[in-house]
């Protein structure tokens, strides 16, 4: 059988002239260079604010938790196909590549055949890579499309799964709102105030979905600062804004935002304080929700008083920073992590109902910069050209989930749910096809993931460690990092485009996905198609191209393939900061209205009533949470992104091992909680509730709320004894806690952010870490039985 080379992704010479070659990653542009077994990086030379998790690539790179061959697990070798709770605590069974696809490429054939593409589901999310050629979620999407004929696909991102689903009912289109409304430029020149709910933390700031050349977040609320512009952080976590913004820490209860934000606009309201004529003309529902707000539909006024109670934050201080709002260009901030809880939608919806009482929407520097400081590609420019991007073709399947509903898909086959006013039903998957993204980190309650992906009938993932979904995976298949392939690396928002050339050759016997995949589309009879002729190094000729001919469209520089590649990078134009849809509603509201159903910001929307969903009403509400402290879990657990790695990425590099402790992720908890259980600074702890229980090494500071825990994601689950039906997680996965319901039933996003938890101090014998620990490969299991 004819197959692409394993490392045919590579034809640049690799880094043995001690040359330093270009790079990058979600992290930052970066170059690097491979010389005698050792890897050494430096970030580029531009870049103000470097971020130090390039610092997880030397020894990550030949690390022992990397897949150094094909796998697959004994009981799918033994048994066949089909639901098996063994999966996450089998052994494994190494084989070459040719049996393993040839195993795989019959398994695809049985379930396409016998159950259709509609038995699929494409799992892949899309972390995986800078690179524009070998990112994991187009290229397993492409193979589905093309070689498959479809597979159900997700929608939507565990990120911002109620914000996407909900502006473009109330504002209008999402990308437009966080990718081209108010720039850190606005921030640094015009703005006053800026008030942060959630906070704009420089951890998440400084990583981007694409490649990211320079970090200016910091030095833009730097310069903001030393103008005036006064910040404001609305967070239980005082690190949620930097030391730089010089900002008042208003530290409330978590989760309790909406309150916040409506107990302001009250104040504005009786006040006379709220911008009248621009609620009256650009936007629709005021006069519905304003009875809400001053209690005239429930009784209850939504003042400060009635929020203080909620909130945590007094009422003289809610009432002053309304004030301090009015008659000054204010920015309205509300981060993802807001609506990554029960009820998410609410906080972003009366985020935007704040700005709009203020009448400072579309306004240089003003207004509503939801989301601002989440990524790095927000508030930033638009490139004025297209990047290099894989079409994945056409998907034949109409179905869909929304993505953080995967386990509810394979736990209730043919179960209805709410999704965007329409009732839905699961699909039955028979296979899940994962390359690219690691759902033990980014879904909720691990426990019963573990139980969902039991249901299967096999369960196949592209992995270059093994992290805890290859431990479950029945395929294993071992792939490159970024390294050690050659691509190229950019963003839309981001105006360096990258030659990413390899610089180290691949670990063990690692294959690049369009390698994998091209094989085994020889299988199924789709080579040619998949592939359509081209090498790697034709292929990115090929993408190139498009850019190269947008830069002649406008009479720019547009350098042959050939010299791009030998260059540092490409500069490409950018589109002038005009403040997007948002600037042109406000400046014409008739001519240019937004995508709304009314054209207008609607405050009230008659579509979301029409819905009739108790917790997603016609305008912005105060929805207690279900999950509130009780005395068996006193705690409020935050579960927010890491500051040493992207979500669980290389989590067994240096920079992410050097901030751990005892070997656990470490967990930060006020004294007062700390002295009422006994626990000290260092300390082993043990969080638990109903669902699960980890470990961890506590930090005790004054930087958190009374009554709060916090707890980064990102640390491979590492259960102590898989037997077990609910095991304790020695490593310190937040994820074995949080409860895995939908924000509500317009969007069903993540709540992942919040839980309850109940905090003790450990004092048995410490379990080794094992999470990093490849598994000992097991002898042959002979011939499988017949698939079924």
């Amino acid at each position: 059988m004819t197959k692409v080379p394993e490392n045919s992704s590579s034809f640049s010479a690799l880094a043995t002239d001690r040359v330093f070659r270009p790079h990058t990653s979600h992290w930052g542009v970066f170059s690097a260079r491979w010389e005698g077994n050792a890897l050494e990086v430096r970030p580029h030379p531009d870049d103000p604010d470097p971020n130090r998790i390039i610092e997880n690539f030397p020894g990550a790179l030949r690390h022992r938790a990397r897949v150094a061959q094909p796998m697959v697990r004994r009981g799918w070798l033994e048994r066949g196909p089909g639901p098996d709770d063994r999966r996450g605590r089998d052994e494994f069974v190494p084989l070459s590549w040719d049996a393993a696809l040839d195993l795989l490429g019959t398994e695809l054939i049985r379930v396409r055949d016998r159950h259709g593409a509609g038995s699929v589901f494409g799992g892949s999310y899309g972390w995986s890579s800078a690179g524009r050629f070998h990112h994991a979620q187009s290229q397993v999407h492409r193979f589905l499309n093309v070689a498959m004929g479809g597979y159900v696909r997700s929608v939507n991102t565990y990120s911002s799964g109620a914000s996407s689903v909900l502006v473009p009912y109330i504002l209008g289109d999402y990308e437009q709102l966080v990718k081209r409304n108010v720039t850190w430029e606005q921030v640094a020149e015009h703005s006053d105030i800026v008030v942060a709910f959630g906070g704009m933390a420089l951890k998440n700031s400084k990583v981007a979905g694409g490649s990211i050349s320079k970090h200016i977040e910091r030095g833009a609320m730097a310069r903001a600062h030393a103008r005036g512009c006064q910040f404001v952080l609305v967070s239980p976590l005082r690190a949620d804004l930097p030391e730089e913004a010089g900002s008042q820490w208003i530290c409330n209860i978590p989760g309790t935002d909406t309150a916040l934000m409506l107990a302001i606009v009250h104040t504005l309201v009786v006040e006379g304080l709220h911008d009248r004529d621009f609620l009256g003309r650009y936007t629709v529902g005021w006069p519905v929700f304003e009875s809400y707000l001053l209690g005239e539909t429930d009784g209850q006024p939504k003042d400060a008083i009635w929020a203080a109670s909620i909130t945590g934050v007094t009422a003289d201080a809610i009432v002053a920073l309304a004030r301090r709002l009015h008659g000054r260009r204010a920015l309205i901030v509300v981060s993802h992590s807001l609506q990554r809880a029960e009820h998410g939608e609410q906080p972003v919806w009366m985020g935007a109902v704040l700005a709009a009482a203020l009448g400072q929407i579309g306004l240089p520097g003003g207004g509503y910069g939801y989301a601002l400081g989440a990524i790095a590609y927000y508030g930033r420019r638009n490139n004025a050209v297209p990047i290099p991007t894989l079409s994945q073709g056409r998907n034949a399947v109409s179905e869909f989930i929304p993505v953080a509903r995967i386990a509810d898909m394979l736990l209730n086959p043919g179960g209805s749910y709410r999704y965007r006013g329409k009732s839905r039903t699961y699909p039955d998957i028979r296979l899940v096809y994962w390359a690219g993204g690691n759902p033990f980190h980014h879904h909720q309650d691990i426990n019963r993931l573990r139980r969902a992906f039991a249901q299967v009938d096999t369960l196949v993932v592209h992995e270059l460690g093994w992290t805890a979904t290859a431990r479950h995976a029945d395929f294993v298949l071992p792939a490159t990092m970024t390294l050690e392939r050659d691509d190229i690396g950019g963003s839309s928002n981001d105006p360096l485009l990258v030659p990413m050339q390899s610089i180290a050759p691949p670990y063990g016997q690692a294959r690049d996905d369009y390698a994998i995949f091209s094989d085994l589309a020889e299988r199924l009879g789709a080579r040619e198609a998949f592939t359509e002729g081209r090498t790697v190094r034709q292929w990115l000729e090929h993408l190139y191209e498009r850019t190269r001919e947008a830069l002649v469209g406008i009479d720019l520089p547009a350098p042959s393939f050939q010299a791009f590649w030998a260059s540092e990078g490409l500069m490409l134009p950018q589109e002038s900061d005009d403040g997007g849809e948002l600037r042109r509603f406000r400046d014409d509201p008739e001519r240019q209205p937004l995508p709304t159903p009314s054209g207008k910001l609607e405050i009230f929307s008659e579509t979301i009533a029409s819905y009739q969903e108790p917790d997603c009403p016609g305008h912005p509400t105060w929805l207690a949470p279900l999950t509130a402290p009780s005395p068996s879990a006193p705690l409020i657990l935050v579960a927010n992104q890491p500051s040493t790695r992207l979500h669980s990425q290389l989590d067994f590099g240096g920079h992410s091992m050097g901030a751990k402790h005892r070997g656990r992720e470490v967990a930060r908890m006020h004294p007062a909680d700390a002295a009422a259980r006994g626990i000290a600074d260092g300390d082993i702890i043990r969080l638990f509730n109903s669902r699960g229980a980890c470990l961890a090494s506590a930090c005790v500071t004054d930087g958190i709320r009374r009554g709060v825990v916090q707890l980064p994601t990102g640390a491979w689950y590492d259960p102590v004894d898989p037997e077990e039906e609910i095991p304790l997680c020695v490593h310190g996965n937040p994820n074995v806690l949080t409860r895995d319901i939908g924000t509500s039933a317009l969007s069903q996003g993540c709540t992942g952010q919040l839980t309850t938890v109940e905090v003790e101090r450990f004092d048995g014998n410490l379990p080794p870490i094992q999470a990093y620990d490849p598994p000992v490969p097991s002898a042959s299991a002979g011939h499988h039985r017949s698939m079924k």
